[in-house]
C-alpha cells in the first residue's frame, strides 16, 4: 500500500469511527482531539508502541491490542493485553509501519491506525450491539458448546433401525470422545467455517443433514472425514445439522471471561510461514533435553502435505521451504498418503489434489548435534528383506511387525544433508532418551514400540544393527520376566497412523504372561529413570511404560495403566499427548474428556502379576485438572480439545518448573496449569480466530535477558489454512508465547 493509498484509508477509518461515535452519543469534540493527536504521533522508531484502549465505557481493560505488517519479508504481528487502566505496551517490534486495533470481549473491532514505533496513541473502540456481534470474536470452543450430544440413557446404540446411534458407541463419553478424537484431528469445529454451511448455500440442499453429508466427504479429506462421520450412525448428521440450525437461527453461546491475572502479562508474536495448502504438522526450536541448544536459531516445521521441512529465521523474519528427500527406489517408491480424488470436490479448491508430496512428515525434534529428526516415509510400503519372516534379525525371530508406513530421517541445517532411515516399524512422534546411546524412541508403531540407537548408527550407518522393538507384554504371572508362551489379545487392530493398538484381551491363562495393546500415539522417556512411556488413544485410553532392559527383545518389559474406571463411572478419557516432569511424573492432556491428567508411578502398590490384567491396579496413581471453559450443552464435559501437551521442566516460561502445558486446540490457546495452585493461565491467540496447534516446545534464548530471553512455540497446525479466519488464501502461521512481569514492561 503507498503512502496516499494509507493517508486515504486512513481518513476513511476516521469517518467510520466519527459516524460509529456518534451513534453511541460519544461527544464529537473529544473524538477529534483523540484521533488526531494519535495520528500526528511521532515516528521515533524507538522500537514500541503504546497508548490506550477506551469505549463509551471508559478505560477498557483486558483487552487485545494487535500491530501487523507486511513491510517486513512475511507478514508479522504482534499481540498484547490491556492492564487494569487500559493500557498497552507493544514491545520489540521491528521497524516497520504497523495497522493497529483492538479486539476484545464484548466489544467490535476498532477501525485500524497506522502507527511506527514511538507512538503513544489512544485507540477508541465500540461496545458490541447485541450478544450476536460480541460473539462473533469467541474462540471456536464456545460456540462448540452448543452441539447437543444424545442424552445418556440412550446409549448403548440400538442402530439405524433404532435410535439411530450406532450400536458401537456404548455410552455417551464415548460419543463425545468421537466428536472430539475423531471429528477434530484435522481441524477445529466452532469456526466461522464450520459453524454455518454458507460456503455450501449454492448448491441447494434439501436439509442441512444433505448439507452435513455432503460437507464431511467433501475435498482431499473427505475419504477420511466420512469414515469416521459413519461411526456414530445416522445421529451423528442430525446432530450436526441441528447445531448449525441452532446457529443461523440466532442462538449464541455464553460469553468468555476477559485475559485476567498472568494472561494480562501474555506477549504474542506471530509470523507467517508456507503457503495457503501448507499443512504444518508441528514445529521444534531447541532439544527438549537442553532447552538453550539452537538459541535463537531457526524454527523448523514439517509440510506433512507437501513433504517438505519449513525453516523460519525469526531475526530477519524470513523463512524458506526445504523438499524433505526420500530413498530413490524405483521398485518400492514413496508416495503419499493423501487421497488424490475425492468424493466430491472441496468447496475452496474444486478436484485439485493439494497434497502430493511423497515425504509425509511429522513430529521434529532436535537432537543435541542440532540436527533436526522427524518420522517421515523413505520408501514404499514394502518391507525389505531383514525385516521379514525367515530374516536372521533377532527381533524379527522374536515378534514380526506388521509393516511400517513412516519411518525415520533427519536434516542437519549445518550441511543441509538428510539422513534416511528404514525401520522395520511404523514411526509417528519420536522422543530421545537420556544415555550416551542417544536413543531415540518411536511411537505409531501399532502393537510394537520401536527404537533407534543414533550414536551407532552414527558409527556405523547400519540402520538394521543401529534399531529394534518390541511387543508390549505385561508380566502378569509376577515372575519378574517375560517368557513364551503368552496370552494374546484378540479383534481389530487400529490404524498404525492414529496410534494402533485398540486389541482387547479374550480369555486369560494366569500362569502366563499377557501381550496387551494400548497402542502407540504419544511417546516421551522419563528423565529420572530413562524408561520410555507411551499412550494409547482406544477408549477411555491407557499409558504404558517399555523399559528394555540390558538385552532386547528378551527383556522387554511392560506395565499398562488404563484411566480410573469407579465403579462403572469413566474418570477421564481421550490420551494423546504425553511428557514427564522432573519427578517422574507423567502428563498427559485427555482430549476427550477436557483434563490434564497425572500419573504417579511411586504410589502404586502393584506393579505386576494376576492383578494388573484390568490395567486398573493403580487408580490412586491418577489424578485429574479439569480444563476451564463452556460444557458441551447439556452435559458436564467441557467443549474444549486438547490435541497434545507439554511440560515446561526448565522454566522456559517464567511460571516455574514442571508445569504442564496442553493445547486448547478447540480454544486458540495454551492452557497452562500450575499443579500446586491448581490455577490455570490460558494464552490466547485472539486473531487470526483458528489458532489449532498440534504440539508445543520451549526455548531459551538467553537466561540473562529475563522474560525476552525466553519462550514458548506452537503454530497453526490445521489442515486447512482456509479454515482460518481471512479464509481461503491465508496461511499457516508461527506463534511466540512470552510472559512478561506486568502489561507494560519493556
Amino acid at each position: 500500500m503507498s503512502s496516499v493509498e494509507k493517508l486515504f484509508f486512513r481518513e476513511a477509518s476516521l469517518l467510520n469511527i466519527v459516524l460509529r461515535f456518534l451513534s453511541h452519543g460519544v461527544c464529537l469534540a473529544a473524538l477529534f482531539a483523540v484521533t488526531l493527536s494519535a495520528a500526528a504521533q511521532p515516528q521515533a522508531g524507538l522500537g514500541v508502541i503504546e497508548g490506550k484502549v477506551q469505549s463509551s465505557n471508559g478505560s477498557e481493560a483486558g483487552v487485545w491490542v494487535i500491530a501487523e505488517t507486511d513491510d517486513l519479508p512475511t507478514h508479522f504481528i504482534k499481540i498484547v493485553v490491556t492492564d487494569d487502566g487500559g493500557r498497552f505496551l507493544l514491545p520489540e517490534l521491528p521497524e516497520a509501519q504497523y495497522k493497529v486495533w483492538v479486539r476484545g470481549y464484548g466489544l467490535v473491532d476498532s477501525e485500524p491506525v497506522y502507527l511506527r514505533s514511538g507512538a503513544d496513541v489512544t485507540l477508541n473502540t465500540f461496545v458490541a450491539d447485541s450478544a450476536a456481534e460480541a460473539a462473533q470474536v469467541y474462540p471456536a470452543n464456545y460456540w462448540y458448546s452448543l452441539l447437543e450430544v444424545p442424552d445418556a440413557e440412550e446409549f448403548p446404540g440400538t442402530g439405524p433401525d433404532g435410535n439411530g446411534i450406532s450400536e458401537g458407541m456404548r455410552s455417551q463419553s464415548q460419543w463425545i470422545d468421537m466428536t472430539k478424537q475423531g471429528c477434530q484431528l484435522c481441524h477445529q469445529l466452532g469456526n466461522k467455517a464450520t459453524r454455518t454451511l454458507d460456503h455450501l448455500s449454492h448448491l441447494d440442499f434439501d436439509s442441512s443433514v444433505e448439507a452435513w453429508q455432503y460437507r464431511t466427504a467433501m475435498g482431499i479429506r473427505g475419504p477420511f472425514m466420512s469414515s469416521f462421520a459413519g461411526r456414530f450412525g445416522p445421529r451423528g448428521m442430525k446432530m450436526y445439522a441441528d447445531w448449525t440450525d441452532r446457529i443461523a437461527a440466532g442462538e449464541t453461546p455464553p460469553a468468555p471471561e476477559r485475559p485476567s491475572g498472568q494472561e494480562r502479562n501474555v506477549v504474542l508474536t506471530l509470523w507467517d510461514w508456507g503457503n495457503e495448502s501448507s499443512y504444518i504438522h508441528d514445529e521444534i526450536t531447541t532439544d527438549k533435553r537442553d532447552p538453550t541448544l539452537n538459541a535463537s536459531g531457526y524454527v523448523y516445521g514439517v509440510d506433512g502435505g507437501h513433504g517438505t521441512l519449513i525453516e523460519l529465521d525469526t531475526q530477519s523474519n524470513e523463512f524458506r521451504t526445504i523438499e524433505i528427500a526420500v530413498k530413490n527406489n524405483t521398485d518400492n517408491p514413496a508416495v503419499t498418503r493423501f487421497a488424490q480424488q475425492f468424493p466430491v470436490p472441496s468447496a475452496y479448491y474444486g478436484d485439485e489434489a493439494l497434497w502430493t508430496g511423497p515425504a509425509d512428515p511429522h513430529n521434529p525434534m532436535f537432537d543435541e548435534l542440532g540436527r533436526v529428526w522427524m518420522t517421515t516415509k523413505v520408501r514404499g510400503n514394502n518391507l525389505p528383506d531383514w525385516c521379514q519372516a525367515g530374516s536372521s534379525n533377532k527381533y524379527v525371530q522374536y515378534y514380526p511387525t506388521r509393516g511400517s508406513s513412516r519411518q525415520a530421517s533427519y536434516y542437519d541445517p549445518a550441511t543441509e544433508d538428510f539422513g534416511l532411515i528404514d525401520t522395520c516399524f511404523g514411526t509417528h512422534h519420536l522422543q530421545f532418551g537420556f544415555s550416551e546411546d542417544r536413543m531415540l524412541y518411536f511411537s505409531g508403531g501399532g502393537d510394537v514400540i520401536g527404537w533407534l540407537n543414533t550414536r551407532q548408527y552414527d558409527r556405523t550407518g547400519d540402520e538394521q544393527l543401529s534399531q529394534g522393538w518390541c511387543p508390549m507384554v505385561v508380566d502378569t504371572n509376577g515372575d519378574g520376566v517375560i517368557t513364551k508362551p503368552w496370552n494374546q489379545p484378540v479383534g481389530p487392530l487400529r490404524s498404525e497412523n492414529e496410534g494402533g493398538g485398540g486389541e482387547q484381551l479374550g480369555e486369560v491363562n494366569l500362569s502366563l504372561d499377557t501381550r496387551m495393546s494400548p497402542g502407540s500415539y504419544g511417546i516421551i522417556v522419563d528423565p529420572v529413570d530413562n524408561v520410555a512411556w507411551g499412550v494409547g488413544t482406544e477408549f477411555p485410553g491407557r499409558i504404558y511404560r517399555l523399559d528394555i532392559g540390558a538385552n532386547p527383545p528378551e527383556t522387554c518389559l511392560t506395565e499398562v495403566y488404563e484411566l480410573p474406571v469407579i465403579n462403572g463411572d469413566i474418570q477421564g478419557f481421550g490420551p494423546r499427548g504425553l511428557d514427564v516432569d522432573n519427578n517422574g511424573v507423567v502428563w498427559t492432556a485427555l482430549s476427550g474428556s477436557s483434563h490434564i491428567a497425572s500419573f504417579d508411578r511411586r504410589k502404586c502398590d502393584v506393579l505386576n502379576g494376576p492383578g494388573v490384567i484390568d490395567s486398573q491396579h493403580c487408580q490412586q496413581g491418577w489424578k485429574l485438572y479439569e480444563v476451564p471453559g463452556p460444557t458441551l450443552k447439556g452435559t458436564d464435559v467441557k467443549a474444549d480439545f486438547h490435541y497434545y501437551n507439554w511440560v515446561d521442566n526448565y522454566n522456559v516460561l517464567g511460571l516455574g518448573e514442571n508445569i504442564p502445558i496442553a493445547t486448547g486446540s478447540g480454544s486458540d490457546s495454551l492452557r497452562v496449569l500450575n499443579p500446586e495452585t491448581e490455577e490455570w493461565v490460558t494464552m490466547r491467540v485472539p486473531y487470526p480466530l483458528g489458532f489449532y496447534s498440534r504440539g508445543l516446545d520451549g526455548r531459551i534464548d538467553d537466561p540473562t535477558a529475563g522474560w525476552k530471553g525466553r519462550a514458548v512455540w506452537a503454530n497453526y497446525g490445521t489442515n486447512f489454512n482456509w479454515h482460518t479466519e481471512g479464509g481461503k488464501g491465508t496461511t499457516s502461521k508461527m506463534v511466540k508465547f512470552q510472559i512478561r512481569p506486568d502489561p507494560l514492561s519493556n
